[in-house]
C-alpha cells in the first residue's frame, strides 16, 4: 500500500464526517441557504490567497525542478479556476467582498503556512494534499447524488471535473515520492500533518454552516 493510501485509510472516518456534514448534504440537495454559501465563498476566497502562498513556498523548496514547476503552475492554475468560480457565484448570489478570515479559516491557513515554511518539504506536501484530495472526492460524491437544477451546479462541476481529478492525482504522486525518500520520523510527521489538515477541512465547512465569527 502506498503512503498516501495508508494515510487516507487512517482518516476515513474524518472523510465520512465531511461528506455527511449538513453543509455538503444540503449543497448536494440544492437546499443550502444563501447566507451559509455566501459565508463559505467569502472565506474560501481568503483561504485561497494563503493556499497559493503555501504552494509557492513548496515550489521554492522542491529539489526536483519539474516538481517545483508543477507546484508553482498548480498554484497559479488552481487559484485562477477557483477565482473564476468565486466570481461567478458571487455575481449569482450577489455576495459582498470578503473582509477578514474568521477563526476556522485563520487556523487552517496559518497551519498550512507554518508547515510549508517551517517544516520539511515532505511535511508541507502532506499538509496541502487534503485540500486537493478531499475536494475531489466530495465533488465526485455530490455530483453522483446532486438534485437536478441545483443552484450550486457550477461548484459541483468545478470539483468533479476531470482536470481537477488529474491535478489531484499528480499531487498524490508527488507526495508518495517524497514519502518514499523520507525517514520513518518524517513520514510520521507527514501523516500527522495530513490528519490535521483533514480535521481543518471539516472545521472550515462546519464554520460556514454555523456562521462562525470571532467571539470577541
Amino acid at each position: 500500500m502506498s503512503f498516501t493510501s495508508d494515510i487516507w485509510n487512517q482518516t476515513a472516518s474524518l472523510y465520512e464526517a465531511i461528506i455527511q456534514h449538513p453543509f455538503n448534504v444540503e449543497l448536494g440537495q440544492g437546499t443550502l441557504s444563501a447566507e451559509r454559501f455566501t459565508y463559505y465563498v467569502q472565506q474560501d476566497s481568503l483561504y485561497l490567497r494563503d493556499y497559493m502562498r503555501a504552494l509557492t513556498l513548496l515550489g521554492a523548496k522542491a529539489a526536483d525542478l519539474d516538481e517545483a514547476n508543477e507546484l508553482i503552475t498548480c498554484a497559479k492554475d488552481a487559484i485562477q479556476v477557483e477565482r473564476d468560480l468565486h466570481g461567478m457565484m458571487a455575481q449569482t448570489f450577489q455576495m459582498p467582498p470578503a473582509e477578514r478570515q474568521e477563526p476556522a479559516c485563520f487556523a487552517y491557513t496559518n497551519f498550512l503556512l507554518a508547515r510549508t515554511a517551517l517544516y520539511s518539504y515532505p511535511v508541507g506536501l502532506a499538509a496541502v494534499l487534503p485540500c486537493f484530495w478531499i475536494y475531489r472526492e466530495v465533488g465526485l460524491h455530490i455530483a453522483a447524488h446532486a438534485a437536478p437544477n441545483n443552484p450550486f451546479q457550477p461548484w459541483i462541476d468545478t470539483y468533479s471535473d476531470v482536470g481537477f481529478q488529474a491535478v489531484t492525482d499528480r499531487m498524490i504522486q508527488i507526495t508518495d515520492r517524497a514519502a518514499e525518500q523520507s525517514s520513518p520520523e518524517i513520514r510520521a510527521d507527514m501523516a500527522a500533518a495530513f490528519r490535521h489538515s483533514t480535521q481543518l477541512e471539516w472545521a472550515f465547512w462546519n464554520a460556514a454552516y454555523t456562521l462562525e465569527r470571532w467571539p470577541v
